[in-house]
């Protein structure tokens, strides 16, 4: 077989505790657009990728996810919009690099489960 076999991430797994507790924050808090939910899973769709909350089937799955960088418009506004809705940011936004013409800032926060993910913009160098 020739070339890349990959072609794109079609679903994100998230594994978590409360399964009810973790929808209510990626769907009430975050605001992900929830396709379905079971006992065990909760699904959302973001961009043409499935993200996927379940309880572990097996405690070798039973661990913190990856690391999920959600893109933002604006790194400032979208700290303070979340800050306001009870996320727990592990401090302000920051910048992390400059990429040709364009800054690279980040805000990391938990989730009720304790995974860290970010909140990531793209803005113009200063």
């Amino acid at each position: 077989m020739n070339g890349t076999v990959i072609q794109s991430i079609s679903q994100i797994g998230i594994p978590v505790k409360d399964i009810q507790r973790a929808s209510r924050f990626y769907q009430g808090t975050l605001e992900l657009p929830l396709l379905f939910q079971t006992e065990t899973m909760a699904f959302f769709q973001l961009a043409g990728q499935t993200l996927m909350l379940t309880l572990p089937e097996k405690d070798e799955f039973d661990h913190p996810s990856s690391v999920l960088y959600f893109q933002v418009a604006d790194i400032q506004q979208g700290y303070q919009y979340y800050l306001k809705k009870g996320v727990s940011f592990k401090g302000k936004p920051h910048f992390v690099a400059k990429v040709g013409e364009a800054e690279t800032w980040m805000a990391f926060f938990e989730d009720t489960e304790g995974n860290t993910h970010a909140l990531k913009a793209e803005v113009p160098a200063t």
